[in-house]
This record gives C-alpha cells, sequence and structure tokens, in this order.
C-alpha cells in the first residue's frame, strides 16, 4: 500500500526554468535587440522546446534587459560615440566682474576634436544677438559646416526657434538635452569647468572687453596647446610629435600674467 500511493515530491509552484532555455532566452535577447519576448519564445519554440512568452518576459525582466523598443535603440553614450565626428556642442555661462555685472559667455566645442569656439559676450543675450552668433560661427566653419550633423544644447529661453533656424538650414539637427541633465551635455559642460577651474576663477575681471579679451588667450591656448585624455593627450589643432630618446630644451610662454604656460620645444 506505502509502495502503491506514494507519489514523487515536487515543490509548489511552477517547475524552474531549465539553465539551457534561461541561457538561450538571454542570448536571442542579446543577439536581436528588435526582438520582443513574443518573438523569442516563437523562435525557441521553432526550435524543439517550447516555452510560454510570459516565462521569456520574466527572463527578460529579471536578467534587466529592456523591452524591445528601447533596447534596439543606442543609448545616450552610445549615441555621441557613433556620431563624434558630426556632433557641435553649445551652452552659456555667465561670469561676475569685480563691478558685480553679469556677462554672459557663449562657446560651442566640436565632440570629435575637442576643439572650442568662444562665440561672443554679451551683458543682455538677445535672441539676435544669439542667432548672430550662430551665423558668425557658420562663417568660422566654412566648409567644414556641412561636415556637422547635429547641435546639441539645452533648454534654456536663451536659444530661440531663431537660433535654430540658422543650423537648420545649414542640415544641421538641434538635439534638445533634458531638464536638469547637465551629462546630457557633458563636454560642453567639461570646457566650462575647465576655463573656471584654470582661469575665471583665479583672476578678477574688469568688464566684457577685458573677458573677451581673457577668453581669446584662453581660446588658443585649448585648441593649440593643452593636451586632451580624449585625444591621448594631443591638442585639438596641433598632434604629438613623434617620441624621442635624446635630452632635449624646453621653453616656456606665458599667457594671462602667467597664469598659463605653454611649453615647446626649443629647434
Amino acid at each position: 500500500m506505502k509502495r502503491r500511493w506514494t507519489y514523487p515530491r515536487r515543490g509548489p509552484g511552477r517547475p524552474p526554468i531549465r539553465p539551457t532555455i534561461r541561457a538561450l532566452v538571454l542570448r536571442l535577447a542579446a543577439e536581436n535587440p528588435d526582438w520582443g519576448y513574443r518573438r523569442i519564445a516563437g523562435q525557441i519554440a521553432g526550435l524543439g522546446p517550447k516555452v510560454s512568452p510570459a516565462t521569456v518576459w520574466a527572463i527578460l525582466k529579471k536578467a534587466g534587459f529592456d523591452p524591445a523598443p528601447r533596447r534596439s535603440d543606442p543609448n545616450w553614450a552610445q549615441f555621441l560615440k557613433a556620431q563624434a565626428s558630426g556632433i557641435l556642442a553649445c551652452d552659456f555661462f555667465s561670469v561676475e566682474t569685480v563691478t558685480l555685472t553679469r556677462l554672459y559667455c557663449f562657446a560651442v566645442v566640436e565632440h570629435a576634436t575637442r576643439r572650442v569656439h568662444v562665440l561672443g559676450v554679451t551683458a543682455n543675450p538677445t535672441a539676435a544677438w544669439v542667432a548672430q552668433q550662430a551665423r558668425n560661427l557658420m562663417l568660422d566653419l566654412g566648409d567644414r559646416a556641412g561636415d556637422f550633423r547635429f547641435l546639441i544644447r539645452d533648454r534654456d529661453s536663451k536659444f530661440t526657434r531663431l537660433f535654430d533656424e540658422v543650423f537648420m538650414t545649414e542640415g544641421i539637427r538641434v538635439v534638445l538635452t533634458a531638464p536638469h541633465a547637465p551629462r546630457m551635455n557633458a563636454i560642453m559642460e567639461q570646457w566650462v569647468g575647465s576655463v573656471r577651474r584654470e582661469l575665471l576663477d583665479r583672476i578678477l575681471i574688469m568688464n566684457a572687453c577685458h573677458l573677451r579679451k581673457v577668453l581669446a588667450e584662453y581660446e588658443t591656448y585649448f585648441n593649440g596647446h593643452r593636451p586632451h585624455r580624449a585625444l591621448k593627450q594631443a591638442s585639438p589643432l596641433r598632434a604629438l610629435p613623434d617620441p624621442v630618446d635624446a635630452d632635449i630644451k624646453v621653453t616656456r610662454r606665458d599667457r594671462v600674467g602667467g597664469l598659463l604656460h605653454e611649453y615647446a620645444q626649443v629647434a
């Protein structure tokens, strides 16, 4: 009687998912970012095993996979890396003078080369003034303007439709960052941090003319001499020289009253 009425014991709930099925689901999801859980379940069924779409959904959710539409699109970091050669980024930053006047500086950086363009300084950034700085940038870029496809900017009210139209007429798409998300414009924010730490926090600005002169000196130093880790220690406008084993003589040139130092090898 004991052998007759004894059944194999099984825990409560559904049986566990086989590791091979779990591995297959994750593999299909990774290799096919545009497949949803129903598509993956159908593909597995075509291979022989039968798995319900709900089981596939549970496996993907536990593994941290996003739904298919979001999984198939590149994230922001992947977008920036893939499109770096065609991206411009711009932003305003403010500077206080010794007379407590607030001045606004407008700059643009090229993502691929890290080259910076300081476009202007004003105490009253009107829509017409900002649009004119965009036109000046297009003139400075010249034939290179066609190499750019995107402009990243925040949602500051200083940027009007008139400003966007300057770029859209050149075939450049304006991409807005999310509210309160400075990391979406990280390269521009890094430059603003650099100019503050290396220059503006160490000098008193008298007026707009003084600030323009100081920023022009820093722009020349930044583009032609300052090393960048993203460029393997090269500068935006200067490549690294060939390595030498012999002793070298180095000369120094001071900028902005000695706040910035440029070093060069004596010929």
